[in-house]
């Protein structure tokens, strides 16, 4: 898919405006700029405590704002939950002793909507069963949640913040703690339900998943560093500069692969190499005995 251009919009879904965000005892990140535009679909990366999480945070109201203005469709949402934004937080954060069935979790995602919560009309109880199914979870529904794989679990966070049809999609780290085969496969999800319309925007941590399935790609370290295609942003100046660490990046034909340790690779070979110097030397020593 290609990347979708900033310019091919006249107004952005999501703007920032020297935007200052953090808490009493720190700011996170300050005087920042960036605009998400309808149909993208973008991955915000960066290391450990770069601020991506609070971005997203602060996009849905959690997090105050010490200066600036954020807005959704034109129109300042500054400390609000801005409308038709669906959230899917980190799994790693749930408490899953919490005792509740998929459809009730579902559920939660239409409480700006429902009259009627925890109750559920059989026109919002049918939406939910085809939503799920169409996520391949419908024979889930009135199991505990805490009972599904960590990949089940996803899509369950996924439907419930697309039961309430949402503009805008957030997730933070929705690759995180499950296996690449369903990495890939919630990536995949990600992708065709961007192509429906939905505008995304992602964290992760996995630059090789981002590679592979995301058009547009924003590096973040408290300010952008740089953003657009990932075969164009990917570079191993670029991420050095995201990461304040040495990156390389390796390319062969279309394939692009991200190697976060390039020098702990070189001295594992270096040392692989003397261990077997030695060893033959050790060889050569005894046969000459």
């Amino acid at each position: 898919m290609a990347a979708t251009s900033p310019e091919s919009y006249a107004t952005p879904l999501v703007s920032f405006s020297k935007v200052t965000c953090g808490y009493k005892e720190k700011i996170v990140f300050q005087d920042l700029s960036l605009r998400l535009f309808p149909r993208q679909f973008a991955g915000l990366v960066g290391p450990s405590g770069a601020g991506k999480s609070t971005l997203l945070k602060s996009i849905l109201g959690i997090v105050p704002l010490i200066s600036g203005d954020i807005s959704f469709s034109g129109k300042k949402v500054n400390g609000k939950v801005p409308p038709e934004v669906g959230y899917v937080p980190q799994i790693e954060t749930v408490d899953w002793d919490f005792p509740v069935t998929v459809e009730q979790v579902v559920a939660m995602g239409l409480y700006r909507k429902s009259t009627r919560l925890p109750w559920l009309t059989k026109g919002e109880r049918r939406i939910i069963r085809e939503l799920l199914d169409r996520l391949n979870i419908g024979h889930y529904a009135d199991r505990q949640i805490k009972l599904l794989s960590g990949g089940e679990q996803q899509r369950v966070f996924l439907a419930r913040a697309l039961v309430a049809n949402p503009k805008l999609l957030i997730l933070d780290e929705p690759t995180s703690g499950i296996d690449v085969k369903t990495q890939h496969a919630i990536l995949h999800l990600l992708g065709e339900i961007n192509r429906k319309g939905v505008t995304i925007l992602l964290t992760t941590h996995d630059l090789n998943a981002v590679a592979r399935h995301l058009p547009w790609v924003i590096c973040f370290n408290q300010k952008i560093v740089a953003q657009g295609d990932p075969n164009e942003v990917f570079t191993s100046k670029i991420l050095s500069r995201t990461y304040e660490s040495e990156m390389s990046v390796i390319r062969q034909g279309d394939v692009m692969m991200v190697d976060d340790s390039p020098h702990e690779g070189h001295h594992f070979e270096k040392h692989q190499h003397e261990a077997s110097a030695k060893k033959h030397e050790h060889s050569g020593e005894a046969h000459s005995h």
